[in-house]
């Protein structure tokens, strides 16, 4: 089972989450990362974020990264969009 947690906080403060889960054996980390991250942004009615190269870096050493203003194309009313892998295969 794979899952991702993905949050959003303004003023440094949790305002809503979700939990994505994906159990399809057939798919790949990286597409189930992509695959839940579309769910939570239908979910939250985001845009997609950009990957930046810091955003990139701090996935691969964590397991978990912040999209700010800076990710988005369109306009935001919160302080950042986090995502988190809680569980892997």
């Amino acid at each position: 089972m794979f899952r991702l947690w993905g949050k959003i906080f303004k003023n440094n403060r949790m305002v809503t989450d979700i939990t994505v889960e994906n159990d399809d054996l057939t798919l790949n980390r990286t597409k189930k990362i992509y695959d839940a991250i579309d769910t939570i942004c239908y979910s939250f009615d985001l845009s997609k974020p950009i990957w930046l190269d810091s955003n990139i870096t701090d996935f691969k050493r964590h397991d978990k990264t912040r999209f700010t203003k800076d990710n988005f194309i369109d306009q935001i009313d919160f302080d950042y969009l986090e995502i988190h892998v809680i569980e892997e295969d």
